[in-house]
């Protein structure tokens, strides 16, 4: 028979470890509480993180820094063939040998379409002899046209083997065809092939340009053919791709190579 005493310790023993239960239940509600709050406050910074993100109360301020950023075109062009420029060159012009009344053609097959021109060897028979030479040679070939500029002068400039505007084939040419009407008003028409230079008398090389829009230019760049229909759309397609960086002068956005140059007398 249990005594008075031994059930009082044992009723205590029991409230003891009840207690302890309940402190142990509280304990897990506590940390089931914490947890979630912690979680909670994860939520809400990431919410407001993204909002932030996204331009918190002011939403038109990031999309007006967006706006101010130059967006880049798609490149119109495909790859180029494989292959790098020669890199060839000579001390001297090649031996003026050109037929001054054949109707010369030269055909630019880039990897952004074909690219057409008529050459004028009666009036520039030094430059069209000189590009029979070196579209000969294989020179022009995986070069790429290295500047475009869309502002005030709105030309595309190719024939530098390096493809940083300072190359050429080691010898320079003379200027020519300087008083063509086609350039009289010092206005080198949308379409006109012309030699670029260092703005020094007869300092041409192989570095040409041609004007995608008509272009107030002093007469000191010989005008030496014109771009075909066909090859005016092609530019116009490079135009369209824009400038790197949206500037009005630079590398254009299009990879324009030269895959292969030709010259033929019609």
């Amino acid at each position: 028979m249990v005594s008075s005493e031994q059930r009082r310790k044992q009723l205590a023993r029991e409230k003891f470890q009840r207690q302890l239960e309940r402190r142990a239940a509280a304990r897990r509600r506590a940390r089931i509480r914490n947890a979630a709050i912690a979680a909670g406050v994860v939520l809400v910074l990431g919410a407001v993180s993204a909002y932030a993100a996204n331009g918190g109360l002011n939403p038109d301020e990031k999309k007006d820094k967006a706006a101010d950023e130059p967006s880049k075109a798609p490149d119109p062009c495909g790859k180029p063939a494989e292959g790098e420029p020669n890199g060839k060159q000579w001390k001297k012009e090649p031996k003026l040998d050109v037929d001054e009344s054949a109707a010369y053609t030269m055909t630019l097959r880039t990897t952004c379409g074909d690219i057409g021109m008529e050459l004028d060897a009666k009036n520039a028979p030094h430059t069209v002899n000189s590009f029979r030479f070196l579209a000969g040679e294989g020179f022009f070939d995986h070069t790429p046209c290295h500047r475009l500029t869309t502002g005030g002068v709105a030309v595309l400039q190719c024939g530098d083997p390096t493809g940083k505007g300072n190359g050429g084939p080691g010898y320079t040419l003379p200027d020519e065809n300087l008083k063509s009407p086609r350039i009289k008003g010092g206005v080198y028409p949308a379409g006109t092939l012309a030699m670029a230079n260092t703005g020094q008398k007869d300092s041409g090389g192989s570095q040409f340009f041609v004007v995608h829009k008509d272009s107030e230019l002093p007469p000191s760049y010989t005008p030496f053919g014109k771009v075909s229909a066909s090859g005016m759309k092609v530019l116009g397609k490079i135009v369209e791709a824009g400038v790197a960086d949206g500037a009005p002068d630079g590398p254009p956005n299009a990879t324009v190579v030269i895959d292969k140059a030709t010259v033929k007398a019609g």
